[in-house]
């Protein structure tokens, strides 16, 4: 079994022997989860200091015929593009697991859905097969479903049936596109590499007819405007692990699925750029007014990734190498600092059984060290300099800049917005009087400590040494570029 093989399967095989022991040993089930994803992590760190940031194929790669009739595989390899996402969703996995002492309820089968949500999750990432892909991104909508349905809010029921059906309606406009571009492969097979040929034989007005389904099919878990309608109400009724995997890893599964639609359709996308970057504005600006309005912290930072992943469809939109860049930077990063403020919102509702920022004041002088995490994480989320935020949008915002010019101050009034809500709420949190209500919360506990620890050092980290992460996909993505930039000419 190779390395790719082995982080992939072993949140499943994990899951697999959870659901054997009986579940009346909570404890046990809660070791188990927690070995595993830190299995899955170690794994995966393993990978990360071998990968060869200058080699921009793809490596490690596993190949095993499925159905030859089809050109189906079992075809597994990493890149610049997918490493980031693998080494989030398996931190991500983990710190969700961590903080994961408010459920009391049915713990093994919570723990089960969760390392199953991680399998799904990386074989989406992991995938070099059109095929593979789509059975990994359809996986992960059965155990998130029960996870929203079954630990989640009041509305619980509603938020995961809109989730599921949001997402399988998108699911079938992708597999439409999926069909459509697979007729023109030259070879019949279903490997991203092969479809990366077929912008030589698909007729311009099918390439954008089926851009548009991956659009749809991909937009809707970004959420791209207007297919955002299910992501409020599950953000606010999932439980708030659960919400650090949905928004931290979910949501990027969008992204880079379009940003590999883009390698493949790249005549389309650019017949689609003004569609594109109205969309990403808009979206931004949409997302950061609805935060700005909210008096749910989690609502505002369920809305507040609608504008955040605005700037990932940005970088996008612009088709060039800095945009690009921007694009992957801003994933990574606002997978650390949503999964961050998620996290804080958990324990903030924990302790005090509220999330309206009305009901807090000063909570600086009874969590001091809960204060200092929550309010690096808003700063890096109006992307302050010395955070990985601002990196990404200084990427995304000069590749805008070269490919639209003066279309970029609506990307400023975008940050102003998310700045007005970032610091509205350091304001209401950490400054005033104590509420006598509020006088005895409890700061962090060590295990919460770490996790939220980790997420704000990387968050600071890659902010002031951001080489690290940029160098990890430079070379993919200037082959993605330079690929873009021929099948253009050649169109």
């Amino acid at each position: 079994m190779g390395i790719l093989s082995a982080i992939l399967w072993t949140p499943a095989i994990g899951a697999l022997i959870l659901a054997l022991i009986s579940g009346r040993d909570a404890d046990i089930a809660r070791y188990l989860g927690n070995l595993f994803a830190g299995f899955t992590l170690l794994l995966t760190c393993y990978l990360l200091f071998n990968y060869d940031p200058h080699n921009a194929g793809l490596q490690f790669n596993e190949y095993y015929a499925i159905n030859p009739k089809i050109g189906s595989a079992y075809a597994l390899g990493v890149d610049g593009l997918s490493l980031p996402m693998v080494a989030l969703a398996t931190l991500l996995t983990l710190i969700s697991l961590l903080v994961s002492s408010s459920i009391t309820s049915s713990i093994k089968g919570y723990h089960i859905c969760i390392l199953l949500t991680e399998f799904g999750m990386l074989g989406v990432f992991l995938s070099q097969d059109w095929s593979l892909f789509y059975i990994f991104w359809e996986i992960t909508l059965i155990p998130m479903f029960f996870l929203i349905d079954r630990w989640g809010g009041k509305r619980r029921q509603t938020a995961s049936l809109n989730f599921v059906l949001y997402t399988m309606g998108g699911s079938i406009f992708m597999l439409v596109s999926l069909i459509a571009v697979y007729q023109y492969v030259p070879e019949h097979v279903s490997l991203m590499s092969a479809m990366n040929q077929v912008s030589q034989e698909m007729p311009k007005d099918q390439q954008i007819w089926a851009f548009l389904g991956f659009m749809i099919g991909f937009g809707v878990k970004m959420p791209i405007f207007p297919l955002h309608g299910w992501l409020p109400l599950a953000h606010v009724e999932a439980p708030s692990p659960v919400s650090i995997l949905l928004s931290g890893v979910l949501l990027k599964m969008g992204a880079y699925g379009l940003l590999r639609v883009v390698v493949i359709l790249p005549i389309a996308a650019q017949a689609m750029q003004s569609l594109l970057v109205f969309l990403a504005l808009f979206g931004m600006i949409y997302g950061g007014l609805l935060a700005w309005r909210q008096s749910d912290l989690k609502a505002m930072v369920a809305y507040s990734s609608i504008s955040h992943m605005g700037i990932v469809l940005l970088g996008i939109s612009t088709l060039n190498e800095t945009g690009f860049t921007g694009a992957v930077l801003q994933m990574s990063a606002h997978g650390l600092i949503a999964g961050a403020l998620f996290l804080v919102v958990g324990l903030l509702y924990d302790r005090t059984h509220t999330r309206n920022i009305q009901d807090y004041s000063s909570l600086v002088q009874v969590m001091p060290r809960f204060a200092f995490f929550t309010t690096i994480t808003l700063l890096a989320a109006m992307g302050m300099p010395g955070t990985v935020g601002a990196v990404a949008e200084l990427h995304a915002m000069i590749g805008g800049f070269r490919q639209w010019g003066e279309l970029m101050v609506f990307f400023s009034l975008a940050i102003l917005i998310s700045t007005a809500y970032a610091i509205r709420t350091i304001g209401l949190l950490f400054t005033g009087p104590v509420k006598p209500q509020m006088k005895q919360i409890e700061d962090l506990r060590p295990a919460e400590l770490l996790a939220l620890g980790v997420l704000v050092a990387g968050i600071v980290l890659f902010g002031l040494l951001p080489a690290s992460l940029i160098d990890l996909s430079t070379a993919t993505v200037s082959q993605m570029n330079s690929l873009i930039r021929l099948r253009v000419l050649e169109g």
